[in-house]
């Protein structure tokens, strides 16, 4: 099973956005799921610390091709040379899309995965009819501990 999760980068996201993306990392290591995320800082780097706190494994799928771009709780990272297209990548791997926060990059993966039939689940990000919108973390596992079987 492989969850990808998406979301705002360092530049954009809060402290909040932070402490769910590391809750939600936790969860998915304990649905015993692997993590796919673009790699880098913000929720990507939040979400990856939260999964090694429990022992789970990450994917990051960078947009450059320098490895040393991935945050420090990246166990496998996969170098696109792609830039932002590498969105596509991220969202294709997952069973299960989750989005936390967001801005136009996570917008652009959102539209992605509805092209692509994934289910999305969604916390505190853009409220689009195809996202199912969750208030909290326990409730977002639950749900995505459904859609993965």
């Amino acid at each position: 099973m492989y969850v990808s999760v998406i979301g705002g980068g360092a530049d954009t996201c809060g402290d909040e956005d932070l402490r769910i993306a590391q809750e939600l990392g936790r969860g998915i290591a304990k649905l015993g799921a692997t993590l796919v995320c673009g790699g880098k800082g913000g929720v990507m780097e939040a979400v990856c610390r939260g999964v090694k706190e429990i022992g789970g494994t990450t994917i990051g799928i960078l947009p450059s091709d320098d490895r040393r771009e991935k945050n420090e709780h990246v166990d496998h990272a996969v170098i696109t040379g792609m830039g932002i297209m590498r969105n596509a990548l991220v969202v294709l791997n997952g069973d299960v899309v989750v989005a936390v926060d967001g801005g136009y990059g996570t917008l652009s993966e959102l539209a992605l995965a509805a092209n692509y039939g994934k289910k999305v689940l969604g916390i505190g990000t853009w409220d689009l009819d195809f996202v199912e919108e969750h208030e909290s973390v326990d409730s977002l596992l639950l749900s995505l501990k459904k859609h993965l079987g």
